[in-house]
This record gives structure tokens, sequence and C-alpha cells, in this order.
């Protein structure tokens, strides 16, 4: 995993795929070197260490990309397609992630259950089962 934008210019590929930020988006270095990051399938995601943060697309598409190789250089396609999240969030309920439910059906990570996360990290009470 690539932490900083100095560990980014030691790739020497001309594209560089990335994902798990849940933000779909193309980015292009000097150079012409492509940053690709599809998307994602459902669960936003939300973390409290080291600092507290939520990143969600507001949607619940399943989120893709096509690259293709043309004569001129890469062209991308980021494509966002609906999938069944009822059915997911349906079976997130039954295992009594009620939270989770929610964010699978939106695409949005809820507020609630980020600041008890991190209220609870605060306490001393990381459990390392946490939804999160």
């Amino acid at each position: 995993m690539l932490k900083s934008k100095h560990e980014l210019t030691a790739v020497h590929q001309a594209m560089i795929l990335y994902g798990h930020s849940l933000i779909p988006r193309i980015v292009q270095m000097p150079a012409g070197r492509l940053v690709i990051n599809p998307g994602s399938v459902g669960l936003p995601y939300s973390d409290y260490l080291p600092v507290g943060h939520m990143m969600g697309n507001g949607s619940p598409y399943a989120r893709y990309a096509v690259i293709s190789k043309t004569d001129t250089g890469w062209t991308v396609e980021q494509i966002a397609v609906p999938y069944d999240c009822n059915k997911s969030a349906r079976q997130t309920h039954r295992l009594g992630q009620d939270e989770w439910a929610a964010w699978l059906e939106t695409g949005r990570a809820l507020q609630m259950m980020y600041n008890r996360c991190v209220t609870n990290v605060h306490k001393g009470e990381h459990n390392d089962h946490n939804p999160l």
C-alpha cells in the first residue's frame, strides 16, 4: 500500500490502480502516468485510527472501471451499476448489523456509528471486532 507521494513517485508503471478508499477517481501524474481507483461495491469505510475519518461515495451502486489502450493513450471508463443492495442489507440486518445495513442501502457512513466508535477509542474501549 502506498502511503505517501514519495512512494508514489517511486512506482514507474504507466498506470497505478488502487482501491479501498471508495472514491472513484482518475488522477494524471507528471509524465502522463495515471492513478485510478474504480470505486467499490457496497459498504462505506470508516476508521478512527490514527485520525477519525469516514469515506463513502453517497451511492449504493457497484462501481468498476474499464481501461483500454488506444493509439493516443489510455481510455478509462468509470461505471456505476445498480445491484440488489437491499438484499445485502437484509442479510446484514439478520446478522445484527443494522447500521451496516443502512450504509449498504445508502452508500453513506452513518455519523452516529462513527461518533460512538471514536468515543470508545478515546475511552480506551477499542475492540478488534468492532465493525469499523
